[in-house]
């Protein structure tokens, strides 16, 4: 099966995370080539997937002025003939042509919010990352044997390079609360400080990156707990960090999906998350992990307090979030369930 993966996102974040897994998932299937297609702004991820032997092709998707995008990628269809091309994010979508009556490839495009479909005209088939997101492009007139929901997945690391808490300005016997997220108003980090101020001997690891990280500085300082909230900037050792704290913390105020919630249940990390979109589909409240309400600071911390005090608890949200993980979002899972997809859109089109 020939297929071209197609992304126009920024240098970091979780659909661009969730491609690149997939990227390297498929590149180790028999029956797969497959081509890249992406932004030349992280080198990391290009040199990962020229490692895994993957062909890569750099193109810029610019807005509406950029024809030169649009030519790239007829060009890059042609020379490479694949039978599916999937994009991801909307100027992927715009700047990615239909196969037009020659039918020579399916056009897929992976949503991971309740985005316009006006960006998606040309679309011939669409893979929904959360139930409710399918449930939008129904309701948006997609025939369902035209969706279909797919998982996000992770994998279970083992760390070889642990995390040194001192290495942070890290206390050792600190109760550590780790944020794997952008510095940005949906996130919520505020209401995790403000949390973290009511905890003893509680320090806030946010590795991510964003515009509020001046904002948040002053908020710590304010509250006069700057030396207990730690800015990372963005972390590509996520397990790592995962491993040495003592919690994950979802806050979020928005989160379709939030691939932070699968990676604390395959590292074994106890998790709380407030009761935003994504988190709410999938996590069992005081089964696999704790939830609070969004902007409850108050919940936050008794939650965050109950796992403080209470090493049992833990234990036991870890070992269900782990199960969880091995049943629904392993890479052996997720990599069947687009293959299947693809094969089935690919019979489907022969029997026309």
């Amino acid at each position: 099966m020939r297929i071209m993966q197609v992304m126009a996102g920024a240098a970091v974040g979780g659909a661009e995370a969730a491609f690149e897994d997939l990227c390297l998932a498929l590149s180790g299937h028999q029956d797969v080539e497959l081509c890249a297609v992406l932004r030349d702004n992280n080198d990391e991820r290009l040199g990962k997937l020229a490692s895994a032997g993957i062909k890569i092709h750099t193109v810029p998707f610019g807005g509406i002025f950029d024809v030169y995008s649009s030519w790239k990628m007829k060009q890059l269809i042609r020379n490479f003939q694949p039978q599916i091309v999937q994009t991801w994010m909307s100027r992927a979508s715009q700047k990615t042509p239909a196969a037009g009556k020659a039918n020579s490839y399916l056009k897929f495009s992976r949503l991971g919010g309740y985005y316009s479909l006006k960006y998606y005209k040309t679309t011939d088939y669409f893979v929904a990352n959360t139930p409710d997101i399918l449930n939008y492009l129904v309701r948006e007139g997609i025939d369902e044997c035209h969706a279909r929901h797919i998982n996000n997945f992770t994998t279970a690391e083992q760390v070889t390079s642990p995390v040194n808490r001192s290495d942070l300005q890290t206390p050792k016997d600190a109760f550590v609360v780790l944020a794997l997220a952008r510095y940005h108003p949906v996130k919520a980090l505020d209401i995790l400080i403000r949390a973290a101020e009511k905890i003893e001997n509680c320090h806030v690891w946010l590795a991510g990156m964003g515009p509020l990280e001046e904002d948040l500085k002053k908020l710590a300082a304010d509250l006069k707990i700057e030396n207990r909230i730690h800015f990372l900037g963005w972390r590509s050792d996520r397990a790592a960090l995962l491993e040495a704290a003592d919690v994950c913390a979802v806050p979020s105020r928005f989160e379709p999906f939030g691939n932070t919630f699968i990676q604390a249940w395959a590292q074994k990390t106890p998790l709380v998350s407030s009761k935003s979109e994504g988190p709410m589909q999938y996590i069992r409240d005081g089964e696999d992990a704790l939830m609070f309400d969004i902007d409850d600071v108050a919940g936050l911390t008794e939650c965050l307090e109950k796992l403080r005090t209470n090493p049992d608890l833990g234990h036991k949200l870890v070992q269900a979030g782990f199960s969880r993980f091995e049943q629904e979002f392993s890479k052996e899972k997720t990599l069947k369930a687009y293959l299947d997809y693809y094969q089935f859109a690919i019979d489907s089109l022969r029997a026309t």
